[in-house]
């Protein structure tokens, strides 16, 4: 388990409805439709964006929590973990932002 805390239970809880009919559960289904989950990720990214710039702290707090959400959903559709993002974070620890950005060409 990693540092997340409730993110590692609610990730958990998505990957359970993996399994789940489509149509009984929002997370099976962004799962059964990657394009879709992925669209959704980014709706969420703008609108929090959007928050950030001119909503108040709740809203961005409520846009937020959709964006991360979301985020899980995509890792889950994708096989992935939020351990491995964490692991992607800790490699980068101690590189300047601006140096590891150079990198990635």
């Amino acid at each position: 388990m990693s540092d997340f805390g409730y993110l590692d239970e609610l990730f958990g809880e998505i990957e359970k409805r993996r399994g789940a009919a489509p149509e009984e559960s929002y997370s099976a289904q962004l799962m059964a439709d990657l394009p879709r989950a992925a669209r959704k990720l980014g709706e969420e990214g703008v609108e929090a964006v959007v928050a950030a710039l001119s909503g108040s702290d709740d809203e961005l707090l409520g846009e937020l929590a959709d964006l991360t959400y979301h985020l899980l959903v995509v890792l889950a559709a994708r096989g992935l973990t939020p351990e491995q993002v964490v692991d992607e974070l800790k490699k980068r620890q101690g590189v300047s932002g601006l140096t590891e950005k150079a990198s990635r060409g």
